[in-house]
């Protein structure tokens, strides 16, 4: 009776179990769901009119997608609610979701493309450090020293890019000096296809999210 007595005792719940769960959970605990609780949602590919069939009365719902980063107090969090959902109830959620990092609401058809570009992305950051960290390795650096210069050149990146507001191939631009180390590399990248490797990678992500893979 875990999962019932806290939503039967909360004013707001959050979903947030496996996919192949949630139907078990959600006929555990639909009889406790009254009209005035909210249910926040974490489930990948769950629309909210799935969670409102499901539950089979009027609810109250927020669908939600946020990213690993949320553990260190950086993540990204994209939002969508039903009607029933007042503006009240929806900025109360964004408040608790912005306190482990930053939360936008985005319309339901876009929370797929959501998944692809930051809720699964930290996967292909880490992939790229874990790289980029391996080069500095076979080049003589230590793997620590080596992850922390990786990461910490990413960091700074992404944190310029949110700050300045400026296009990242401008802020591209003015690490490239002409004949310079930067241009070297860059030019390996694009000549082994990173842009499209990282737009395929991301869209095959969005596909699984929608179930059309």
């Amino acid at each position: 009776m875990e999962n019932e007595a806290v939503v039967a005792g909360s004013d707001l719940v959050f979903l947030a179990v496996k996919p192949n769960q949630i139907k078990n959970i959600i006929n555990l605990v639909k009889n406790f769901i009254s009209p005035e609780k909210i249910i926040v949602s974490i489930l990948p590919g769950k629309s909210l009119q799935w969670l409102g069939t499901e539950i089979g009365k009027p609810t109250k719902l927020i669908r939600t997608m946020p990213n690993t980063p949320a553990l260190v107090g950086e993540g990204m969090t994209g939002v969508c609610a039903n009607d029933l959902v007042t503006e009240e109830e929806l900025q109360l959620v964004l408040t608790l979701l912005k306190s482990f990092g930053r939360a936008e609401v985005v319309p339901e058809c876009l929370m797929d493309t959501v998944t692809g570009v930051s809720g699964s992305s930290p996967a292909y950051v880490f992939l790229f450090l874990e790289a980029l960290a391996d080069a500095a390795v076979a080049e003589g650096m230590p793997r620590k020293q080596a992850y922390e210069f990786a990461a910490q050149s990413v960091l700074g990146s992404a944190k310029m890019l949110l700050e300045t507001g400026m296009h990242p191939g401008e802020l591209k631009d003015m690490v490239c000096s002409p004949g310079g180390t930067t241009i070297e590399a860059v030019a390996v990248l694009e000549r082994e296809n990173l842009r499209s490797a990282v737009i395929d990678a991301t869209r095959a992500c969005i596909r699984k999210s929608k179930g059309v893979d």
